[in-house]
């Protein structure tokens, strides 16, 4: 069984930080791509970033890029999204994903929901103007 809990959401001002968290249980989690979604009220989940099982590639969506890091630390489980210059346009739940990457290489990187096999619960991120 594979879980996935995230943490370190919460309420900031514009142009704040913070950083989630998303620790994966399960012996795999090096061959695991990870992802970051979020999903605003109203709206439909959207791809945030990603990151490889390598660690060496990785991906973001255009409104988060410069402003967002992912990264992962394979000896705790853990993937993070360093989130900075925050603005209210992204205030939504955010959604650690996995994928089991261990036929794709270290370097792939999904993008989309559906090729994601793991969700965790979401975090709340308000960022308030």
């Amino acid at each position: 069984q594979v879980r996935l809990v995230e943490s370190g959401g919460g309420l900031v001002q514009a142009g704040g930080s913070l950083r989630l968290s998303c620790e994966v249980s399960g012996r795999t989690f090096t061959t695991y791509a990870m992802g970051w979604f979020r999903q605003a009220p109203g709206k439909e989940r959207e791809f945030v970033s990603g990151i490889g099982w390598s660690g060496r590639s990785t991906s973001y969506a255009d409104s988060v890029k410069g402003r967002f890091t992912i990264s992962r630390d394979n000896a705790k489980n853990t993937v993070y999204l360093q989130m900075n210059s925050l603005s209210p346009e992204d205030t939504a739940v955010y959604y650690c994903a996995a994928k089991n990457a261990i036929l794709y290489g270290g370097s792939y990187v999904p993008a989309r929901s559906g090729e994601y096999d793991y969700w965790g619960q979401g975090t709340q991120v308000t960022v308030s103007s």
